[in-house]
């Protein structure tokens, strides 16, 4: 007659190590099941759900189940990224120019399953990278190398505009675009150098020349001022005579000349008498 095994912890442990071996196996292999049976998809993320390389579906994020072996999870972010892009281009009057970009972009959720199946998950380097280049190279070709710093927003909204074109038809959604910098010759820096320092000499005797023009027509309407006196006096003068004995009156000190030439006559009549 055999005896139960909760009576017999010898024959227990036996029987435990005869079956050890198969029964690591099979935890391993219902842990390893679970493990590939089971998807987290994250916030800011969308789960590809892909069946023998065919996408049967899109996941939320959260928690989600899937055949083991057979299908697979892809995880797609869509929340904003930044590419930065340094762009060799030239202008429109052929200046070399550097410059650096930054694009503020996200893929459209809804769409996440179509990127993939057109471009997959190299997107930055296949689309976005690309297309950078190739807007701005597009832009600045089309102003001067002036026009580039004088008219920086117009060049950066043209762009931009070329750059939604673009991505939007790989269902990519641009949220900023900045120019970062741009950088021209030491010959073409120069050459603005020299022109700024022109402009500036020329403003400064031009602003001279004013200053001389208005100091002369001071001086000459204060020529004609007098002049203008001058000519009122002389008028007074002649048409009243008294008024230069006055004058004279004014200007003499009380002392008697010593003597007088010839028939001279005193221009001043002391005695009251008419000459």
């Amino acid at each position: 007659m055999s005896v139960p095994l909760y009576q017999n912890p010898g024959a227990w442990g036996l029987k435990l190590l005869k079956l050890g071996p198969v029964f690591v196996i099979v935890v391993i292999a219902i842990v390893v099941l679970a493990k590939t049976s089971i998807a987290i998809v994250s916030a800011g993320e969308r789960g590809l759900l892909i069946q023998l390389g065919k996408v049967q579906g899109v996941f939320e994020p959260g928690l989600h189940f899937k055949l083991p072996f057979i299908q697979d999870v892809i995880k797609m972010d869509v929340r904003t990224q930044k590419s930065e892009v340094h762009v060799g281009a030239a202008s429109k009057d052929l200046q070399s120019i550097e410059s650096v970009v930054a694009l503020n972009y996200h893929i459209d959720p809804s769409k996440v399953d179509l990127l993939y199946q057109d471009i997959g998950t190299e997107y930055v380097a296949r689309i976005i990278d690309p297309a950078i280049q190739e807007s701005v190279k597009a832009t600045t070709a089309q102003f001067t190398a002036e026009e580039l710093i004088t008219k920086r927003p117009f060049v950066k909204d043209d762009i931009k505009t070329k750059l939604i074109d673009r991505l939007s038809k790989s269902f990519i959604i641009i949220d900023d675009f900045s120019i970062v910098d741009f950088q021209f010759s030491d010959a073409f820096n120069a050459a603005i150098e020299a022109k700024q320092t022109a402009v500036q000499e020329a403003l400064k005797a031009e602003n001279d020349l004013k200053r001389i023009q208005i100091e002369a027509q001071q001086k000459i309407e204060t020529a004609k001022a007098d002049a203008e006196s001058i000519r009122i006096q002389g008028e007074a003068l002649k048409e009243n005579q008294g008024l230069v004995q006055l004058k004279l009156a004014e200007k003499w000190n009380g002392v008697m000349p010593l003597y007088m030439m010839g028939n001279s006559i005193p221009l001043i009549n002391l005695m009251g008498t008419p000459q």
